[in-house]
């Protein structure tokens, strides 16, 4: 057993792109900087909005049969030397959400609806994992008032995602087949000092608690009830826009970009808002999960063995499609 413990804990890993705790134990951030760090515990599940009126509310759906896209949104296979699975995710947040209402708007220069809190705490500006929201498959991430959204025609939806955490079928040559657990930072840049996973407290030692740059990872599981925790940093980040050479998104962003769809009349259409709102509308942006576990085979038998040298290729979502 403890052969399998060392050979999960030192694979490598190449990333593409939770229920309301009520510990009371908090962020003891670096503070070299001399800017005031953030003091807060683990991220909440739950979105709350107190704004009356009609609301835009936006909605994840973690799709495993939604089309797979590679960066420039082309079907992508998985290579012939490569394997994939489907992952089953326990939870995911976005640091920033855009609409764009032409194909050369350029980002940032649409509607930004959305910016999570971020700092300089650890160095540099980065975003506060601590005060994310982490939501599940299904539920509500986002709202803002309708009234405050300005009236126009909007083609795009850009969505920047900061954090995915999945479960993965991992075999082992002592134990089978098992379940780990990653969790992988993708955001451009995000100050962290304690993360969860299925309960279990994770505390990031790969240069300490602070600023975790794009890709940062860590990885989790629990056999015969003795934990085994590692971490790294990944080279790479698979972030899909199909509108990359009127739009291009900034460098070591996880800025995923979809064109909206009316589920009414079942067809590419641009999502328009009057002013003249009475009823909230929902977004439901759809992530595609398809094999976006992907790695590199030594054995040819389509399961993930890191205790023989197998290593991940590409962990981000293959897509991303608003649906209104």
């Amino acid at each position: 057993m403890r052969n399998l413990v060392f050979a999960a804990l030192f694979f490598t890993l190449a990333i593409s792109c939770k229920k309301k705790d009520t510990e009371t134990e908090e962020q003891t951030p670096p503070s070299s900087t001399g800017v005031s760090c953030p003091t807060c515990n683990f991220p909440d599940s739950v979105f709350n909005s107190s704004s009356v009126g009609p609301k835009l509310i936006f909605k994840f759906k973690l799709d495993s049969n939604q089309t797979r896209l590679n960066n420039l949104g082309l079907l992508s296979n998985v290579p012939s030397t490569n394997a994939a699975q489907s992952p089953k995710f326990n939870g995911i947040s976005a640091h920033y959400i855009e609409m764009a209402p032409t194909n050369s708007t350029q980002v940032g220069q649409g509607v930004v609806l959305y910016r999570a809190e971020e700092t300089m705490c650890g160095g540099s500006n980065a975003i506060v994992f601590c005060k994310s929201i982490v939501a599940k498959d299904g539920d509500v991430f986002f709202s803002v008032p309708i009234a405050s959204v300005t009236p126009g025609s909007y083609k795009w939806l850009r969505v920047s995602l900061a954090y995915q955490n999945y479960d993965v079928k991992v075999k082992t040559s002592t134990a089978g087949v098992i379940d780990g657990t990653l969790a992988s930072f993708v955001g451009f840049n995000t100050y962290l000092t304690k993360y969860k996973m299925h309960g279990a407290v994770m505390t990031p030692t790969l240069n300490g608690a602070g600023n975790k740059l794009q890709g940062y990872w860590g990885f989790y599981t629990k056999v015969f009830n003795t934990e085994y925790k590692t971490e790294g940093q990944a080279p790479k980040t698979t972030v899909v826009n199909p509108n990359n050479s009127n739009s291009p998104i900034p460098p070591g962003s996880c800025l995923v970009t979809g064109e909206f769809y009316n589920t009414t009349s079942a067809n590419v259409q641009p999502f328009v808002i009057t002013g003249n709102e009475t009823q909230d509308i929902i977004i439901t942006v759809s992530l595609s999960t398809n094999k976006s576990f992907e790695w590199s085979e030594v054995v040819y038998d389509g399961l993930f063995q890191p205790d023989i040298g197998e290593s991940v290729v590409d962990m981000g979502l293959r897509g991303l499609v608003p649906k209104y």
